[in-house]
């Protein structure tokens, strides 16, 4: 047994280069052994962009190794939308990956992400017009409140097209009043399971016995979604996402198997956001180009700031620590400031505390002190990862001065076998 599988957390408010960080792990130059990297939060929101040998790919459900023939398997904790993982199939095919499905394997007790949420999510956030809280229009949120109060569809009703039936039934008769009046429409009930049999008959279903094996066989990486500040209990609320960002998940995965696993932090040396929400460190005066994350229609433009060395530490104190740091975009230009602290109604912070997890009170109150924070700013050394490592504390494990799997360098990786 591994003892030391491999967790990929953002500590921003996503976009750090996650998909990146993965599709290295998985490559054979890492020497990692990877047997399967495990998707544990989000679902078809994620965008994780790898540039690998020619080959560039959004990465949304299937993991960022696949490029390398390494399986993936969508846990239990994942929001699974079976529409848009065909597309990522052609998608996934069109650049030479050879049956894409047949490296995919779906635990059943997975949420099912359907058009009705879709449809929901898209008109109750424009109903929010300039309130908007950030949403991608996905139907993440709609996917995981919905589940908290009803008998929500899983991936494994797929298999049972009258059982299917009746929840999807439900599904629409409950959103009915909030979609009818607008724009957003969905397939009938009977074609969306006639999709979801065709869907059921052609992927492979997956438990926890065979996630037990695939730990057997070699080394876990489990690549997150989104980042630890816009976690469900520990982001600044409401501008946050329906899922558990940080790696209690995880964890407790690997515990009931009697393993371990290390947990690897990534940031850029600036920070990103996509969405409302508060972003103390944010200068639309910097213009640093951006290939991949482009304007959306509910989160709107791709937002940039400083470094904030005060939301790191609040992101590695909520996962509980991390083990190593993973540094990308060392290239970018005009990116050499970072926040040593924060004037506020409190007076100046250093440090932000966690609160108590699952208390939103808390993080609204949170919210509240960040969106007003004035940023202290300094300037970074022209080498900035000993840097990184005295004002974190925390090894720079790998690091990126390009958007390539070529451009990544490891520094020390105490967890490779």
């Amino acid at each position: 047994m591994f003892d030391d599988h491999l967790i990929v957390v953002d500590l921003g408010f996503g976009d750090a280069g996650k998909g990146a960080t993965v599709d290295w792990l998985c490559a054979p130059e890492a020497g990692l052994e990877v047997s399967a990297v495990v998707r544990f939060n989000g679902g078809a929101q994620a965008a994780h962009n790898v540039l690998a040998r020619g080959r560039h790919h959004t990465f949304a459900q299937f993991g960022s190794g696949t490029f390398s023939g390494v399986p993936t398997l969508l846990s239990r904790h994942m929001l699974v939308e079976p529409i848009a993982l065909a597309g990522e199939v052609r998608a996934l095919a069109a650049l030479g990956v050879r049956d894409p499905l047949s490296l995919l394997r779906i635990d059943g007790r997975a949420l099912l992400t359907t058009p009705i949420h879709i449809a929901a999510n898209r008109a109750r956030e424009d109903a929010r017009g300039a309130s908007r809280h950030g949403s991608c229009g996905r139907g993440i949120g709609e996917t995981a409140w919905y589940a908290l109060e009803h008998d929500a569809p899983r991936v494994a009703d797929c298999l049972r097209p009258d059982i299917l039936r009746a929840k999807l039934r439900e599904l629409a008769a409950h959103y009915g009043p909030l979609i009818a009046p607008g724009p957003h429409r969905y397939e009938p009930i009977d074609d969306l399971v006639d999709m979801y049999r065709e869907f059921a008959a052609a992927v492979e279903f997956a438990d926890d016995r065979l996630f037990a094996d695939l730990a057997r066989r070699g080394r876990l990486i489990f690549e997150g979604a989104q980042g630890v500040l816009l976690d469900e209990w520990r982001g600044f609320h409401p501008h946050t996402t329906w899922s558990t960002v940080e790696p209690r998940h995880v964890h407790a995965m690997l515990a009931s198997i009697g393993a371990r696993g290390r947990v690897l932090g990534v940031t850029r040396t600036y920070m990103t956001r996509h969405g409302a929400g508060p972003f103390p460190t944010e200068d639309p005066a910097l213009a640093i180009p951006e290939s991949h994350n482009m304007f959306g229609p509910y989160q709107g433009a791709f937002r940039l700031g400083h470094l904030d060395p005060v939301l790191l530490w609040y992101a590695i104190e909520v996962c509980g620590g991390i083990d190593g740091l993973v540094v990308n975009h060392l290239d970018a230009p005009g990116t050499r400031c970072a926040a040593v602290g924060y004037l506020t109604s409190d007076g100046v912070l250093d440090r932000l505390a966690p609160g108590t997890w699952r208390d939103l009170s808390y993080q609204g109150r949170l919210t509240a002190l960040v969106s007003d924070a004035q940023p202290i700013l300094t300037e970074l050394p022209a080498d900035p990862i000993p840097w990184f490592e005295r004002e974190l504390g925390v090894p720079v494990v790998l690091t990126a001065d390009g958007p390539d799997r070529s451009n990544r360098s490891p520094h020390r990786m105490p967890m490779a076998a």
